[in-house]
């Protein structure tokens, strides 16, 4: 069975670990062990009898609900079956473009969606030591300079009002989080500006960046969110856009017709709206993130980087391939290897953030591997 790209392929773990599915204890895909949220299931339940039914076309109990979550209009609101379809949208748009940025190391599915539409990828990448950008390989004469905070994009010679940037804010695989004012300054530079914010919820309200609460200030802005990580609903599949209804029009005319299931929609009115859940969630992952990040630390040739996200990226002084494997064959455990993120290699390795017991459950078998 092939290696796969993605966390959460617990098939390809259970085989090469020699267990049920069952067994697998899954860091690899960063989904909150909290839920799914009761809500969500009582909704899912409620709605067994309209699967003899379609889905209503323009989904308005659903873009109401999300519309007034975000304090915005229901018009500038796309459900989508998960953030992959609309990355999809988001890479034939972008391709359109003379060149769309990429700050690396980056998410698969970016590139996925833009090689699918032949766009030019122009790729900055961010140093994981310090977190900062460096320069770029990009040599010729004029120099045009964008700054993210303390990251400096060196853009030498290159026009970027015809071009796209794509980033994710909190950033995966490092979990660095950019602010609010270190981005809004490139809106004014390129023609698109995608955020994906596909773990911005793990943020609280006090401290969170999202860019939502300007896009009706930037008809070049699209912030997309995903409701499958923060509620640990990734089966159902379900995200949405948040973008200019002359932009969200045009991608419905592309798409095949309703993308989200009926199960998924009830789920989604539901868990937005349940605000004890959301608090649980928000008091719970701090301080089992830095208890998770503090016992890594502890271990001999690892180095945990500082995550505002519900995982956290490491850096290992053994092969993340190797230690894969054996924590499979040995101890049914199953981390993110970041082979896929070509420039972090066989060094890294992702986790996700879990409950204490389980945390505490890989920290024993890494110790156990690697101190021995």
């Amino acid at each position: 069975m092939q290696q796969p790209a993605h966390g959460g392929n617990l098939a390809w773990a259970a085989a090469l670990a020699g267990c049920p599915r069952d067994a697998i204890l899954d860091f690899s895909a960063s989904i909150s062990p909290l839920g799914p949220p009761d809500s969500a299931i009582a909704a899912i339940q409620s709605q067994i009898g309209s699967l003899r039914h379609y889905p209503e076309p323009e989904y308005s109990e659903l873009r109401l609900a999300l519309s007034h979550f975000h304090q915005l209009p229901p018009e500038w609101i796309l459900p989508g079956n998960g953030s992959a379809e609309l990355l999809t949208l988001v890479g034939r748009e972008l391709a359109e473009l003379s060149a769309t940025i990429l700050l690396t190391p980056a998410f698969g599915d970016y590139y996925r969606t833009l090689t699918a539409y032949n766009a030019k990828v122009l790729e900055f990448p961010i140093g994981v030591s310090h977190l900062s950008i460096v320069n770029s390989h990009l040599l010729t004469n004029n120099d045009t300079s964008l700054s993210v905070g303390s990251q400096r994009l060196e853009i030498q010679g290159q026009r970027t009002s015809d071009k796209g940037l794509l980033l994710n804010n909190p950033h995966n695989p490092t979990g660095k989080m950019f602010s609010r004012q270190e981005i809004l300054p490139l809106l004014e530079e390129f023609a698109l500006v995608v955020v994906d914010e596909a773990f911005m919820d793990f943020v609280p309200p006090e401290t969170e960046q999202s860019l939502i609460s300007v896009v009706q200030e930037h008809k070049n802005l699209v912030v997309l969110r995903s409701l499958t990580k923060f509620y640990s609903l990734p089966g159902l599949r379900l995200g949405y856009a948040i973008a200019h209804p002359d932009r969200l029009s045009r991608w419905q005319t592309w798409r095949d017709p309703w993308p989200v299931n009926n199960l998924a929609a009830a789920a989604a009115i539901a868990v937005i709206s349940d605000q004890n859940f959301q608090q649980q969630t928000w008091q719970w992952l701090p301080p089992t993130r830095d208890q998770l990040f503090q016992g890594l630390a502890a271990i001999q040739g690892l180095q945990p980087h500082t995550s505002a996200a519900n995982f956290l990226l490491v850096t290992s002084q053994t092969s993340s391939l190797q230690l894969q494997q054996q924590l499979l064959q040995h101890h049914q455990i199953l981390i993110r290897d970041c082979l896929s993120f070509k420039e972090l290699g066989d060094r890294f390795f992702r986790v996700a953030v879990r409950s204490v017991s389980d945390n505490q459950r890989l920290l024993t078998a890494l110790q156990a591997l690697l101190n021995n």
